[in-house]
């Protein structure tokens, strides 16, 4: 890989200010089962077993040592197409680990690196906004940025996952890391954001919103949201799918009419199991359907 592979687009330096923190990794391993900071729908928890794959927790090779993480692959040689699994606000948790066997499943090199491991240890959190203030907020986007570079350089190398058909997926802070992602990534060939916010104030540590960089995305970008989602206005992922398509990109919007914040999260309250559902299959199609596959 070239540095003309992963270096910022034009506009986009501000996401790309190494080195990266040497205060080391406060978690060094995931968090077991589900996190502390919700409460969950056990009745509705959708588990994926690990038949006919390889799944489990692995150390990932970072800048400033190794990065917890969790990897799913389909048994046999590979290499198999790679797609990034990025975490909600609250860490690597089951679900999240359920989400890479289920990709796994469906052929692919899913891996979900530990992002937040170095400013705090989520598996001890039980006040999300605790975390928001924290750990969220407290999390360089070039430390992130540069974290994924690293697992998909270790996943290449030594994970069966296939750098050249390589997408990126994730969930409420996941998702706003989808669109930033697509837009550092020149080799990216899909993203996918459930529910990522959109705006937010800049600050010096986080410099882009999401909307920001809709015009300078280097992949398309399916963006699965909730109409009924009281923290981020439908209105305003229609401003950033139509700034990307005005600028030449490809963004497509669907939006759930009466679904929540947190729409595919079955472990929590927000699931809307037919929402869910109909955002996996359109999000699946939508890998295969531009190179991730």
């Amino acid at each position: 890989m070239t540095d003309g592979d992963v270096d910022g687009n034009a506009g986009l330096d501000g996401l790309i200010v190494p080195p990266l923190s040497r205060r080391g990794f406060v978690m060094t391993s995931l968090i077991s089962g589900f996190t502390l900071a919700v409460t969950p729908v056990e009745a509705q928890v959708v588990h994926t077993d690990a038949a006919g794959i390889e799944a489990g927790e692995v150390q990932i090779p970072a800048a400033d040592g190794p990065m917890p993480g969790y990897r799913a692959v389909p048994e046999g040689p590979g290499p198999f197409p790679l797609v990034l699994v990025v975490e909600e606000i609250f860490g690597v948790h089951e679900y999240i680990k359920d989400i890479c066997r289920r990709l796994a499943k469906a052929g692919y090199c899913a891996v979900a690196p530990e992002l937040y491991a170095r400013q705090g240890d989520l598996s001890q959190m039980t006040d999300p906004k605790l975390i928001i203030r924290d750990v969220i907020s407290k999390t360089p986007d070039a430390q992130w940025i540069g974290d994924l570079d690293a697992t998909v350089a270790w996943a290449t190398s030594a994970a069966k996952g296939d750098g050249a058909r390589l997408g990126v997926m994730g969930w409420c802070r996941g998702g706003r890391a989808a669109w930033l992602y697509d837009a550092h990534r020149r080799d990216l060939k899909a993203a996918v954001a459930w529910y990522g916010p959109l705006g937010g104030d800049p600050t010096d540590i986080q410099p882009r919103s999401a909307g920001s960089v809709a015009a300078a995305l280097n992949a398309p970008l399916l963006g699965l949201y909730g109409g009924g989602d009281t923290g981020i206005p439908v209105a305003s992922a229609e401003a950033a799918r139509d700034a990307a398509n005005t600028a030449g990109k490809r963004v497509e919007l669907v939006v759930y009419p009466d679904a929540p914040h947190g729409f595919h999260a079955d472990y929590r309250p927000s699931y809307r199991k037919d929402a869910a559902e109909d955002g996996w299959r359109r999000a699946l199609a939508f890998l295969k359907a531009n190179g991730v596959g």
